[in-house]
C-alpha cells in the first residue's frame, strides 16, 4: 500500500473568512452526507450556519430526517443550523406571480437560453444576502449543474445584452405591447430592464466574492473509481478556469484493510480502489485529502451524521493498522447483525409474497 499523506477538512473549519462553500461532484458520491456533515462542523465553530441545496433531487431531507423547504429552516437539535432547498428551474408564479410585468417578464426571459435558471439563483442569492449567515454552505447538483451555476453571471449579461438589442431594434414596441395589454406606462421595457440589470448586480457582486479565495472555496467529492477520477479532474479544470478556489478532496467510500473484509469480491475492489487513490495522490499532492470508510448502511439523521462527522477531523485508521482485537470483533459482530436482519427482512418479504 502506497504511503499516502492523511487529510482532513479542518481547513476549512479554521479559515474564518470564508463565507460560501461549495460542495460538488459526480451524481452518487455522497455529495448531501458531505455537505450535511461539514455545516454540522461548521456550526460547531461559527455563529451561524446556513445549507442550501441547488440539487433538484434534494436529499437534504432525507439527510437530517426532516421536511425542508425553499425558507431557511432550523435543523432540528441546532440552534444556529438552518436548510433550505432551492429548485434552480423555478416556476413562473415563484418569480413574483402572473402579473403583468412578471408574466411578460418571463415570457421574454424564456426567449434566452439558461436564463431563467440564473434569475432564479440571483433571487436566491438577493434572499440569502438580506440574512445575516456566518457561512453559506452548497449542497449543489451533479457537476454539469454546477459549472452552470457558475457560469450565469455571464449569461445574465448575454441576456442583458440581447435584452438591449431588442429594445434598439423594436423601439416603442415593447411599451405598446404593455399598453396594449393594459399594463400600464410603468410596465415598458425600462422595468423590464431594471430588473434584469438589478439581478446582474447582485449575482456580480457575489460572483466577485466567489472569485476571492479568502471567502470561497469548492469542495470536490469522489469515489476512487476511473469516472469518479476523470470527473472530479474535469471539475478542477473547470473551476481553476472560473477562478474559483479549490484544495479539499473527500474521496468516499474508500474501503479499508480491515479484518471483516473476508470477500474476494471486496478484496479485488480494494486493490483496484487503491490504485486509483495512488492517483489522486499523485495528481492532486497539494490538496487536503479525505478518506472516508464505506459503511454496510446509510448515514441519515443528525446523531448518524454527528458520528460519522468524526473521519473528517481525524484521518481513518482501519482496525486492521490499528491491531485493537476487542473494536475489530465488535465491528466484526456489527456487520453480521446488519446482514442478518437484511437477509431475515428479505425472508419475511418473500414469505409474504409467496
Amino acid at each position: 500500500m502506497a504511503d499516502q499523506p492523511e487529510g482532513t477538512v479542518q481547513n476549512i473549519l479554521e479559515q474564518e473568512s470564508l463565507k460560501w462553500v461549495f460542495v460538488g461532484g459526480k451524481g452518487g458520491v455522497g455529495k448531501t452526507t458531505c455537505s450535511s456533515i461539514l455545516s454540522i462542523l461548521l456550526a460547531s465553530v461559527r455563529s451561524s450556519v446556513l445549507i442550501i441545496s441547488t440539487d433538484p433531487a434534494h436529499n437534504l431531507s432525507d439527510a437530517f430526517q426532516q421536511r425542508f423547504t425553499k425558507n431557511p429552516t432550523l435543523v432540528h437539535g441546532f440552534s444556529n443550523l438552518y436548510a433550505m432547498e432551492v429548485d434552480p428551474t423555478v416556476e413562473q408564479e415563484d418569480m413574483g406571480g402572473s402579473d403583468g410585468i412578471d408574466s411578460l417578464f418571463s415570457e421574454l426571459a424564456g426567449a434566452i437560453p439558461g436564463i431563467d435558471e440564473a434569475m432564479s439563483f440571483a433571487e436566491m442569492l438577493k434572499l440569502v444576502q438580506t440574512m445575516d449567515y456566518s457561512v453559506i454552505v452548497f449542497d449543489t447538483a451533479p457537476t454539469g449543474h454546477t459549472l452552470r451555476l457558475l457560469q450565469f453571471p455571464t449569461v445574465l449579461e448575454k441576456g442583458l445584452a440581447k435584452m438591449m438589442s431588442l429594445k434598439n431594434k423594436f423601439g416603442g414596441l415593447f411599451n405598446q405591447m404593455t399598453r396594449m395589454f393594459g399594463m400600464g406606462d410603468d410596465f415598458g421595457d425600462d422595468a423590464i430592464l431594471g430588473r434584469l440589470e438589478g439581478m446582474k448586480d447582485v449575482i456580480e457582486q457575489v460572483n466577485k466574492q466567489f472569485k476571492d479565495p479568502d471567502m470561497t472555496t469548492f469542495v470536490c467529492v469522489c469515489i476512487p473509481e476511473f469516472l469518479s477520477l476523470y470527473e472530479t479532474e474535469r471539475l478542477v479544470q473547470e473551476l481553476t478556469r472560473f477562478e474559483i478556489d479549490t484544495h479539499n478532496i473527500i474521496i468516499n467510500q474508500v474501503i479499508f484493510d480491515d479484518e471483516d473484509v473476508e470477500s474476494k469480491l471486496l478484496k479485488a475492489r480494494m486493490k483496484m480502489q487503491q490504485k486509483y487513490l495512488d492517483q489522486f495522490y499523485m495528481l492532486y499532492d497539494d490538496f487536503n485529502i479525505t478518506q472516508l470508510p464505506l459503511l454496510p448502511e446509510e448515514v441519515t439523521g443528525v446523531e448518524a451524521l454527528k458520528a460519522f462527522s468524526r473521519h473528517f477531523k481525524t484521518p481513518y485508521q482501519s482496525l486492521f493498522s490499528r491491531g485493537d482485537q476487542v473494536e475489530r470483533l465488535e465491528r466484526k459482530v456489527s456487520t453480521l447483525q446488519h446482514l442478518l436482519k437484511e437477509a431475515e427482512e428479505e425472508l419475511e418479504r418473500a414469505k409474504k409474497s409467496g
